[in-house]
């Protein structure tokens, strides 16, 4: 697969990647090298990147603790301290190795470290290939609200190598799928309709559907790098999903939701909004959802819970002049941004989910 330039960053993938990787290594006078990992890809898959990366610089590794609980300013602290302990200087780069905790972290680490230092994100799950690879996002989480603080500063390279999918469980590749089909509905038929039998879909599918998804990303960020227009659509279903991820996190008596999860029940609950205002079709929303909850399951979500996730949406990133803004879709491929959504409307769609 060819690679991708995104704005100031080259996508590589599979065998490409490491290639790629020691030319940029031989090309650039960095003093050490700092990878960031969590105790997952420490385990399963650092030692692929080792193997590969020829270099006489000094390598630092640096391991943070796994989940979206950790995607904190008091990690970012105990990073910041152990560069500044290791003698990082702004010569240094950052290689980031993990899902999205750990390649918006490290990513926003680098990023303020000494005002800012390079780095490289090699994503490990199938969420962070096909979202948090593409568009210079980095941020953390301020308590249990999803991505407050944080940069838009793309990575020198990332490497897509599809070989760390082979040990990922199966619910983060379900994860991961969400945005993929999220791709699909902002983007239009072609690419939607490669997802109608999900349970036919294999890991033969993936390099192909996957380097769609990362082109895709890469197309509305190239046009609107910083979120003024058109990369707003990328959105679509996040409103509410990060407002039920966020709940999901804060609440003690709930099983945290995995960013995927939490987004399917967002596009569901969009799809209907976009059907109340927009005119989407009716009985195209019953088919997405019908869709989604056969092979995720359904969220349980009680009325008396309502309340509290909608409260949570005062909080999103996209809202301005104190107006909550969703991204809906007229038809499959055609968004509407900065819509404004009466309460009555949101809580008929929680309704229509849950039942």
């Amino acid at each position: 697969m060819d690679s991708i330039k995104a704005n100031d960053s080259i996508i590589h993938f599979n065998n490409n990647c490491y290639n790629s990787l020691n030319e940029h290594l031989k090309n650039n006078n960095f003093s050490k090298i700092f990878i960031l990992v969590d105790d997952n890809t420490h385990r399963f898959c650092l030692s692929i990147l080792l193997e590969k990366i020829e270099t006489t610089i000094t390598i630092e590794i640096i391991e943070i603790e796994s989940g979206e609980e950790n995607k904190n300013i008091d990690t970012c602290v105990g990073v910041w301290n152990t560069l500044s302990e290791l003698n990082a200087d702004r010569k240094s780069l950052m290689i980031n190795v993990g899902g999205g905790v750990v390649t918006d972290l490290g990513g926003f680490v680098a990023c303020t470290f000494k005002r800012g230092i390079a780095y490289i994100n090699v994503p490990t799950t199938l969420l962070s290939m096909v979202d948090a690879s593409v568009g210079g996002k980095t941020g953390v989480d301020l308590e249990a609200l999803k991505n407050q603080i944080g940069v838009i500063s793309n990575p020198d390279l990332v490497l897509i190598d599809t070989k760390h999918l082979d040990t990922l469980p199966k619910n983060q590749m379900r994860s991961g799928l969400a945005e993929m089909l999220k791709h699909g509905l902002i983007t239009g038929e072609t690419y939607w309709n490669k997802f109608l039998n999900l349970s036919k879909l294999s890991l033969d599918d993936l390099d192909q559907l996957i380097y769609e998804s990362v082109v895709i990303k890469k197309n509305v960020v190239v046009t609107d790098p910083t979120e003024q227009g058109l990369r707003k659509t990328l959105n679509f279903g996040h409103t509410l999903g990060h407002a039920i991820e966020s709940y999901f996190l804060s609440n003690p008596n709930k099983t945290s939701l995995l960013h995927g999860e939490a987004i399917v029940v967002g596009m569901i609950l969009a799809c209907y909004i976009s059907s109340e205002l927009v005119n989407f079709p009716k009985q195209q929303t019953l088919a997405i959802k019908e869709l989604f909850t056969n092979y995720y399951g359904k969220v349980n979500i009680d009325e008396s819970e309502y309340g509290d996730i909608i409260k949570l949406l005062k909080y999103d990133k996209k809202n301005n002049h104190g107006n909550v803004n969703f991204v809906l879709l007229e038809a499959i491929g055609k968004t509407k941004i900065d819509c404004i959504v009466p309460e009555k409307i949101i809580i008929d769609a929680l309704k229509y989910y849950t039942r």
